[in-house]
């Protein structure tokens, strides 16, 4: 009953497979192997698009050096208030764009709404040497609160955007719950509905450790090799990271395991849905849930085992606390039936 992070379990067999395999015998160094050539081929296809595609190890990574090639020192992230890059990750995006400035924005659910975007450009005029320079928005999908942007909404974010000359970027750590949650093509949700460059995440979906940036506009990669280079997530060895997400994409296992987790996590949240005292926060349309329930009931499900974190929210009192449940393409049926057992149990 671990539902601390989808970040907490394996790697899936299939990827575990493709590593073992990528291990015999010797390979060229620093992507010049057969495994990274075949990778650009496979991730054109699933996009229907030319792209620039550069494998690094870490979601961090991708989103910080992503982010540097559009925002300049002097330029502003757009971002929702909540968003990972924004607050999770240690001001590395700041740092390698060379103090590049977040400006959050709220939003309910997670995610900006276009009206509030456009709010946000009245205190940075363009061309005002006295601040920051509007240079890049930066969307998750899916969002820090397990929700969804549809088709329609990410294209309303990036038509303003791209009217003001600004670059969009998607943070996709949880792409594929992303995709398998909306049924659409990845090309659909990408680059068609407006976005220059991604980060498409794979470690939080059964890889070992495996992130990409793509770039649909390659004008906009120019650099990034450099800043790969210079981050430190050139490998050497970097057929180890490409065979992972050459794995993860063939015959669709990355929307398969993706679409197990989203299922898990619909089964939780229906049955905590009907218990008394419960209350979840948003809607569920991916794998994370955020549900207030009473402070005995979670106290019961930890002494039984089940393992969450806790997660502060407004309207949380001494009686009833918010915690996160994340499911994984590892969560297995019995151990959201046993969760929500033992947590019928501490309802009474």
């Amino acid at each position: 009953m671990d539902f601390t992070s989808d970040n907490a379990w394996g790697v899936a067999p299939e990827i575990m497979a493709a590593l073992a395999e990528a291990n015999r015998g010797s390979a060229a160094s620093y992507g010049a192997d057969d495994a990274t050539a075949r990778l650009q081929a496979v991730m054109a296809d699933l996009f229907e698009h030319e792209v620039e595609v550069f494998p690094v190890a870490t979601g961090t990574a991708a989103n910080a050096l992503a982010l540097a090639c559009l925002t300049p020192p002097w330029g502003a992230v757009f971002c929702h208030e909540l968003a990972h890059a924004h607050i999770d990750e240690c001001g590395a995006p700041e740092f390698f764009a060379d103090g590049a400035k977040f400006v959050p924005i709220a939003g309910e659910n997670g995610k900006l709404e276009p009206d509030s975007f456009k709010s946000a450009f009245r205190l940075l005029p363009l061309g005002n040497v006295h601040n920051v320079q509007p240079s890049t928005l930066t969307l998750t999908q899916s969002t820090e609160c397990g929700t969804l942007y549809s088709l329609d909404e990410i294209r309303a974010l990036t038509d303003i955007a791209h009217s003001r000359d600004i670059a969009v970027h998607m943070d996709g750590a949880r792409f594929a719950n992303a995709v398998a949650a909306l049924d659409v093509s990845p090309a659909e949700i990408t680059w068609k509905s407006g976005i220059d460059v991604m980060s498409f995440g794979a470690t939080k979906n059964g890889a070992m450790a495996a992130e990409a940036v793509i770039f649909f506009d390659k004008h906009l990669a120019r650099d990034f090799a450099f800043r790969r280079k210079r981050g430190g997530h050139l490998f050497s060895k970097m057929r180890f990271l490409s065979a992972q997400l050459e794995a993860y994409l063939k015959d669709g296992l990355w929307l398969r395991l993706a679409a197990h987790a989203n299922a898990m996590a619909r089964e939780l949240a229906e049955g905590l849905g009907a218990m008394p005292g419960v209350d979840i926060h948003f809607p569920v349309q991916a794998n994370e849930i955020f549900v207030r329930m009473p402070v005995s009931m979670s106290k019961g499900l930890k002494e039984a085992g089940a393992r969450f974190h806790p997660w502060p929210m407004v309207g949380d009192n001494d009686q009833a606390r918010t915690v996160r449940l994340v499911t994984s393409f590892q969560t297995e049926a019995e151990a959201v039936a046993e969760f929500l057992a033992h947590a019928r149990a501490a309802a009474g």
